[in-house]
């Protein structure tokens, strides 16, 4: 049983069964608000455990013990909606044309090298000021995308 007990206004409870009932948000959404409907503490019973829960709807264990506290935490808003990725780093580049990175690759390389390297390449952009930073992937997926 979960230590996060959570408690529903008669408004959200009727938010979260309008929302349900017209189907017209994203699955995980949908499923997330079915969750706090199962989770929810009344008279009528104890609530529904997280296995159950999972079971019920098709789901993770661990996702009803994410969605759980983060309704009592931090409101229906964060229950509801998916995280973003913290994993993945954002792509820097702002869809500035790719003209400068290809001029320097088609340079010359640097002395001592018989070709650019992803990491000399760079380096390189960030030293003329084509680029605030970069790494050497970025480089890599820039020039897959151009040639």
């Amino acid at each position: 049983m979960a230590t996060d007990v959570v408690r529903l206004t008669a408004e959200e409870r009727g938010k979260l069964t309008e929302m349900i009932s017209t189907g017209r948000r994203a699955a995980s959404m949908l499923t997330h608000a079915r969750m706090l409907l199962k989770a929810e503490a009344h008279d009528e019973g104890p609530p529904w455990t997280d296995p159950q829960i999972a079971e019920a709807l098709e789901t993770r264990v661990a996702t009803v013990h994410r969605v759980r506290p983060a309704f009592v935490e931090e409101g229906r808003a964060a229950a509801l909606e998916r995280k973003r990725p913290t994993g993945r780093q954002e792509r820097q580049r702002d869809g500035t044309p790719a003209a400068p990175w290809i001029a320097l690759a088609c340079r010359a390389p640097p002395a001592g090298r018989t070709r650019w390297t992803r990491q000399g390449l760079a380096e390189r952009l960030v030293a003329v000021h084509v680029v605030p930073a970069i790494s050497a992937e970025g480089v890599r997926t820039t020039r897959q995308k151009t040639r």
